[in-house]
């Protein structure tokens, strides 16, 4: 595999969990005079190669936030067109996902999505449940703020309830009151398109992630940029606030 890598990556330090920001698809198609659903389209043909190319790396787990709590103030044709396009997705795609050991998830209010999406989804999940590969993580009609949020409703449900002690709440108990409480804190986090914000994706979990920003747009990040993003997360120093 040495051979096929553009940058001189560490293949015993590639970050266990990577997340990812897709942004810029619209960008990408208005840079070519195009509507803004090729360039979504565009954007789930990436997802297969960067998909490819983690497993090939040995990423364990990917979060791809493909679509936001806030993604709803978007045009009803754009959002109608996202839908679309991930039942399509997921009804191509999950057969080949199961053959190659990967094992798909979803993070977000997943029953505020069309049918046809919750559909799909669930029998992707339901087929890939016992499969010991990559993770793929699917963050979909989700927001930070909002996990968070019923984070807190659920520990307060359990100490009505005598579940939990309200004196020893620490931070493992909301961490195990999140939708994420099964995945590893991301080592990584890219967000690609020229952005550097969280745009309020997984703002409990990324405390100690290392962050990678680019100016390419998400249809044009591929797997030699996922390299070099992985390159640069291995000249960082992770001191997780101590020192070395």
């Amino acid at each position: 595999m040495k051979n096929d890598l553009f940058y001189n990556i560490d293949l015993n330090r590639v970050p266990s969990h990577i997340a990812i920001i897709m942004d810029g698809n619209g960008r990408w198609a208005k840079n070519k005079f195009l509507p803004r659903a090729a360039g979504h389209k565009a954007g789930v043909e990436t997802i297969r190669k960067v998909l490819k190319e983690c497993k090939r790396l040995n990423v364990k787990y990917v979060t791809l936030y493909a679509f936001s709590t806030e993604n709803w103030k978007r045009p009803k044709a754009e959002v109608d067109t996202l839908m679309n396009l991930l039942s399509t997705y997921l009804k191509n795609e999950v057969k080949t996902l199961h053959e190659e050991n990967v094992k798909l998830n979803a993070i977000g209010n997943i029953d505020e999505l069309p049918s046809k999406c919750v559909e799909e989804l669930k029998k992707g999940i339901e087929l890939t449940k016992n499969n010991t590969g990559c993770n793929l993580n699917l963050a979909l009609n989700y927001g930070g703020r909002m996990d968070i949020k019923n984070a807190v409703i659920d520990i307060i449900k359990d100490v009505k309830d005598g579940k939990i002690n309200i004196d020893e709440i620490n931070e493992n108990t909301i961490s195990n009151h999140l939708s994420t409480k099964s995945i590893p804190d991301p080592d990584l986090v890219i967000r690609t398109s020229g952005e550097e914000r969280l745009s309020n994706f997984l703002l409990w979990e990324v405390a100690y992630s290392e962050f990678y920003f680019t100016n390419i747009h998400w249809p044009d990040f591929d797997e030699k940029e996922l390299q070099k993003a992985i390159y640069t997360y291995q000249s960082r120093d992770r001191r997780f606030g101590g020192i070395k």
